[in-house]
């Protein structure tokens, strides 16, 4: 394989087992609250042994052979880019213990007020999606732009799961950010920074 090729691959064995870890947790979240450790465990196990046994298995199919194209490559670097900003902007508003979902497991959080989450509801799930367009572009294979379609269902069905989660636990609070804030693109996209009293959750 080309070093695109691998790029790719490390962005799949990274990104496609997200929504199928919070898939595992997310449905059966009054249960997991008990159980934290088995919750991650489990969800571990099932998502990412899954994707690399797939990944593993189906590698000459889902991953081409030949280079594509500069402006192929290009883009799709551009949007593993944007996934890595938009990480490093989650980590910093959310601190890692949000960021891997403890408050969910414990039952606790709050609607913080600064960062990024005061333009969007859900940034890191927008740069899972560039990631996974862009390795689609540097792996260059019909099966995985398949996959990847597959892949994006299960991200909305998180995102569901998820809201559902955050309006029980956090109520009014998190009702009324979601009327102000949108999921996906920024209503002032093109305005410049994150002042400090805006809002963000998790």
């Amino acid at each position: 394989m080309n070093v695109f090729c691998w790029i790719a691959a490390i962005i799949f064995f990274l990104q496609l087992p997200n929504p199928i870890f919070w898939l595992v947790v997310h449905p059966q979240i009054d249960f997991w609250r008990g159980h934290g450790r088995a919750a991650y465990i489990t969800a571990l196990v099932i998502s990412w042994g899954g994707v690399t046994a797939l990944l593993v298995v189906f590698r000459d199919t889902l991953l081409t052979r030949t280079q594509p194209g500069d402006l192929q490559i290009g883009f799709g670097l551009l949007l593993i880019a944007a996934d890595i900003w938009l990480f490093g902007r989650v980590r910093k508003d959310l601190g890692t213990s949000r960021l891997i979902g403890k408050p969910e497991l414990a039952g606790g959080g709050e609607v913080a007020e600064t960062g990024i989450y005061a333009r969007l509801r859900n940034p890191r799930y927008v740069g899972v999606l560039a990631s996974v367009l862009g390795a689609c572009l540097l792996a260059a294979t019909p099966l995985m732009w398949g996959i990847a379609a597959a892949w994006s269902v299960l991200v909305l069905m998180v995102i569901a799961f998820e809201e559902r989660e955050l309006r029980a636990r956090l109520g009014a609070p998190y009702i009324e950010y979601c009327r102000r804030v949108p999921r996906f693109i920024p209503r002032n996209l093109f305005r410049r920074g994150f002042s400090s009293d805006e809002a963000r959750v998790k």
